[in-house]
Formats: structure tokens, sequence, C-alpha cells
């Protein structure tokens, strides 16, 4: 079984404690949060292992290439604490369970993946993906399994992840585009925290959207709009795409408003928290978090998960902010309109 990469010396000389100090859910000052972290590393019992609500943002908050959360999940799972009911748990890991049907475009030697979101075959459409469509492909065989990180459970993607990317090894495909951050991470945060090799080219989505958009430049009208980003739990195992947000906002002509929420700072959707954890903490960070993008005064809220972008449409939407995917928004900026588009 692989074993998670992690320098228990990283963590002795870490001089700010960054992974506990910087997370909005827990409240640590540098020592303290050295030897908490010392302390799970050896095995032994602390007060993280029960108040960590998942929100991935310790693997971006360190900057020594070490791995908070995942040594987090490794220790729960050890010790048996649950962060879900069994019920949900198991429910999750069936829905990803490979059952043998998955669809496959026309291969070629780069592709989409969409993992297994339905959502994601819907918004790739028009001149922006001209150039690798019909290349993709969609089912559990293709399913990242990350996801069940957020349930202490490390031995169902040590299992399965080995198995997905001999799938798309197999496919003959030299370079592969993700459309869901948790696919992206896998290859680029997981695979490589746990010793697994990746034989393929893993480009987020994010990148690809900025290089079409440049390949583009001709087709686009600035839009001239506000927005504000909800950046979801899972874009914190790959925080290196995030650069390209701004990046992006910036060649459509879109305003990415300041606020107090956003980039590192940024407040989850609240959707994994009401199945874990209850109502009230999913209706505190919702609540702080939608009361900030108002305040902003911009008139798109854009997303780029689409479990954020269900739990908080409606909410948005209520608070006069159209919410919209961030693929819709380039699609808007080059002249199309996508059917969330105006």
């Amino acid at each position: 079984m692989y074993q998670l990469k992690f320098d228990e010396k990283r963590c002795l000389a870490c001089p700010d404690g960054a992974c506990l100090v910087q997370c909005q859910y827990l409240k640590y000052e540098a020592d303290p949060a050295r030897k908490e972290m010392v302390k799970i590393f050896r095995g032994e019992d602390s007060p993280v292992l029960q108040d960590c609500v998942t929100c991935y943002a310790c693997e971006e908050y360190c900057k020594r290439g070490n791995h908070p959360f995942y040594l987090i999940n490794e220790r729960r799972e050890n010790k048996g604490i649950l962060t879900a009911p069994r019920a949900i748990t198991r429910q999750w890991i069936h829905i990803g369970e490979p059952k043998g049907k998955y669809e496959l475009g026309r291969i070629g030697k780069i592709a989409l993946s969409f993992g297994f979101m339905p959502q994601l075959k819907e918004i790739t459409k028009g001149r922006l993906f001209d150039d690798v469509m019909p290349s993709y492909f969609f089912g559990q065989e293709f399913f990242c399994n990350v996801v069940y990180i957020h349930f202490a459970n490390t031995k169902v993607f040590k299992e399965r992840l080995p198995v997905v990317i001999e799938n798309i090894h197999k496919l003959g495909v030299e370079e592969v585009v993700f459309l869901h951050d948790e696919c992206y991470a896998a290859f680029t945060s997981l695979a490589p925290a746990y010793g697994m090799e990746v034989p393929f080219k893993s480009v987020h989505y994010f990148e690809y959207l900025y290089n079409r958009l440049t390949a583009l430049k001709d087709l686009i009208r600035p839009l001239n709009v506000k927005v504000v980003y909800q950046r979801p739990c899972s874009n914190r195992l790959c925080g290196d795409s995030h650069l390209f947000v701004r990046k992006i906002m910036d060649r459509i002509g879109a305003t990415l408003v300041q606020r107090t929420y956003q980039d590192e700072t940024a407040l989850c959707c609240g959707s994994i928290f009401r199945a874990m954890y209850g109502y009230d903490l999913m209706a505190d960070v919702q609540g702080r978090n939608l009361e900030d993008m108002a305040q902003s005064g911009a008139e798109y809220c854009i997303f780029n998960c689409h479990g954020c972008m269900n739990a908080l449409s409606p909410l948005v939407a209520a608070r006069g902010m159209t919410p919209l995917h961030l693929i819709d928004l380039c699609r808007m900026a080059i002249g199309e309109t996508p059917e969330g588009g105006r």
C-alpha cells in the first residue's frame, strides 16, 4: 500500500506554523501549531484531529513541501475518527466505484477529462474547445476518488487512483486537460505525495482557458463587468492554478473586485459542512461569505466547482448577482451566448 511522504523535520524547523495559524476554522499561534503537527505525525492525540473541517487550505498554507492535510487525514483514519456518518461515506464510495461503463470521444494526444461529473460535458462547448474536442473521457473508470479525503478515507483512493492512472495511460494520451480541481490535484499533488508515477502531462483547465483566450484574442470584446469568484475547497490542493483566475479576468475585461474572503482567505461554499458537521457551521460560513460578496458591488458571482454552484447559486441570485461558471463567462467574452449567459 502506498505511504504518504512526510518529513517531520520540516515541521520542527517551521518558522511560522502557517498550516494551522492561517486556518480560518481553528485558532493556533505558531509554537502550538508546530507542536500539534509533530504530535499528529508521531501518532499522538491532538484536538486538530477532532476539529479539522476538511477545508483543505492547510495544503496551500504549508510552503515547506509537507502535506499537513493528508497527514491529518491519515491519522484520523488510523484512529477511526469519523468526519461523517458511515452511511454518507458508504454512499459516496459506492458512487465512485468502477462499473465497467464509461464514455470515450475520439481520443487524440490531448484529451479533456470530465472525471465522473456529467455537468462538465455540458459546458465544454464553442470556440474555446475547438482545438481539443471531441477528444474526451468520462466515467467512474476515470474518476479521481479524491473526494474521500473529506471523509478521512485514504484507502479508497490508494486502491483506485493507480488503476485510474493506468486506465488513462492505456488511452494513449500524452496530455490531459482536467476540468475539475480534484482530478487535476489527484495527479499533481496526491499521486506524488504517495509515490505514484503519472505517465502523462496534467494541465488545469484554467491554464488551458488562458492559452485559448490568448489564441482567440481578436474575438475578445471586454465585458466591463464586476465579478466575485467563489474559490472551492478542492482548489487548495492545486494552488498553482489559482494564479490564472486573475489573469483570465484581466484578459476578458472583467474586474475581480477586492473583498475579504478571496484568494488565500476564501471561504468554502458550505455544502460539505452541512452533511458532515451540521447546519450551524454551514449557515455561519455561507452567511459571512454571501454578505462579503453582496458588499463588494459585483454583478456576477463566478464559479469553478459545480458543487459550489449548486449550493450558492440561488443565494447569490437572491442578493442581486448572476451566478455563472467561469467557462461561460469566457464564452461571453468571445461573443458566444452560453445557456447560463445573458
